[in-house]
Formats: C-alpha cells, structure tokens, sequence
C-alpha cells in the first residue's frame, strides 16, 4: 500500500522564521518597484531639461544637466533655498529632541508612577489626537501672534515640543518593556525618580524612542501647511522653497524635482543611519505583541 504524497508542500521553518514562497518575492518587488519609481523618476527630471517632461514614454536615464539645476536650484532668489534647509535642519532636529525626550518622560510617568488623576490624563491626551490639526491653527497662529513669535522659528518649534501620539506611544511600550521589578530595584539604589528614568527606562525605551524619532523627523520636515501660515518667504523652511519655485511666470519642472531631490536627501540619511535600529524596534515589539 503506498501513501499518497500531500496536496500541498508544506512550507518550511529557517532558524524560526517560516520560508518565503515565490509569490511572496514577487509581490515583494512588485510592491518596491511602484514605491521607488516616483522618486526615481522624480531624480531623472532632475538631471535634465524641460522638454522631456512631457515625453510619452519617459525617459528612464538620468541626463547631465544635475550639476546646473542645482546651481540654479541655490542661486534663485525668491527661493531662499539654503536658507529654507537650514531652518528645516533646526525645527526638525529640534522638535524630534524635544518630542522623543518629553514623551519618553511622560510615557515613563504614566506607565509606571501612581499619581492621583493619571488614568484621566491620560484619556485626555488620548483625546487630543482625534481632534484636526486644522482646526487649532487660527488660535495657534493668534497665539503666536501674540507673543511675538510670527516669522520667527520658535513658532513652528514650541507647538510640537511634544505630541499625544509620542506619549501614548512611549506608555505603551514602556509598560512592556520595563518591569515593576528594575523601578524598585533602582529605587532601592538610590535613584531619585529623574534617575530612574534617565538610567534604567530610557535605555530599555531606545529601540521605540528611534522609531518615534525617525516618524518625527519625516513628519515635521514634510510640514507645510503651518510653516506656510506663521513664516513669510524670506525665513522659509523648505518645503515653503519648494513652493516658492513653483510661483515663477512658467512651470520650472526640473528646478522643483531638483529641489524635491535635495530635499529628500536628509530623509534618506536619517533612515540610512539609523535604519537598523527602527527595524529592530518594529520588530521587538511585534514580538512582545
């Protein structure tokens, strides 16, 4: 009697990791390709003239006219570009200090400090993050008013000092990642509260402090819409130098993608550096999940 072979090759363990099929690669590099073709095509205009913008096929190698477009990218006056990268470089650094200290902190107190009033300070916290950016803006900006903030950079670096979402973030994760059992035993140290957070929660929050560090960084260098408001043309950021090339008499196509493609670059050495930590954070806590 012989045993008939099963329908299906069941699929195999690698060191505790079950073995990718074929379709899952190619969904994979289907997926990677669609994400990298805009940027890629996005860099090849950059490095060329206008009259291939509207090429149908596109072209699909860079050209040799980079090295002009950024000259011309940093010599155009109603741009401010450098200037705009600077500041980006001071709010965005600024800010992602701020927000991963402060909400790291308050995380720490709320997962694990007793206080009187911490489960309803905590739902309200929660509850700033369901309501709009958008609908705090006209206030915002008469409080800045106000202090004498307007066109200066503090007013786009003190509102988002810290967030809602980084604090019930860091809460969450250190709930997980930090037992009742190392507090006390600092405690019984000698560590002063502040202490305890500085050298035994922080470290064990390190890998979610770089994912919220890194989504930080990408978000408030990608802001717009609250810069355009508070900031006038002469102290930008650089997404407002971005914009600023598009309000020229003509569509200057390539000096905006050579912008774009600049104003990428520090994203891309942001992850690049800091890349394996923020994996290994996702994945730490996907596991404790």
């Amino acid at each position: 009697m012989t045993i008939p072979a099963p329908l299906a090759r069941p699929a195999k363990r690698l060191h505790g990791l079950w073995e990718a099929s074929p379709l899952t690669y190619l969904t994979l590099i289907v997926a990677a390709a669609l994400s990298i073709a805009p940027i890629y095509w996005m860099f090849v205009v950059a490095t060329r003239t206008n009259d291939v913008v509207a090429d149908v096929p596109p072209p699909v190698l860079p050209g040799g006219h980079l090295g002009s477009n950024v000259h011309r990218l940093f010599a155009n006056q109603d741009a401010y570009f450098a200037k705009g990268l600077l500041n980006s470089a001071i709010v965005a650094s600024c800010v992602t200090v701020s927000t991963v200290f402060f909400a790291s902190l308050a995380g720490f107190a709320f997962a694990k400090l007793r206080f009187r009033g911490r489960n309803a300070l905590l739902l309200t916290i929660v509850a700033t993050m369901m309501i709009p950016v958008q609908m705090g803006i006209i206030p915002l900006y008469m409080i800045m008013v106000r202090l004498g903030w307007q066109n200066h950079l503090q007013a786009v670096i003190v509102p988002f000092m810290v967030t809602g979402f980084g604090v019930f973030m860091m809460r969450q994760y250190a709930a997980q990642a930090v037992p009742d059992e190392l507090v006390e035993a600092a405690r019984v140290d000698g560590c002063t509260t502040f202490g305890v957070y500085w050298r035994v929660v922080l470290p064990a929050l390190r890998p979610a402090a770089g994912v919220l560090g890194l989504f930080t960084f990408m978000q408030t260098w990608n802001d717009f819409m609250w810069p355009l408001a508070v900031l006038n043309p002469e102290n930008p950021t650089v997404q407002l130098s971005i914009n600023n090339l598009a309000n020229g008499h003509f569509d200057d196509y390539t000096l905006m993608f050579a912008g774009t493609s600049v104003a990428v670059l520090p994203l891309l050495v942001v992850f690049v550096v800091f890349g394996r930590q923020i994996i290994g954070g996702i994945m730490e806590g996907a596991v404790k999940a």
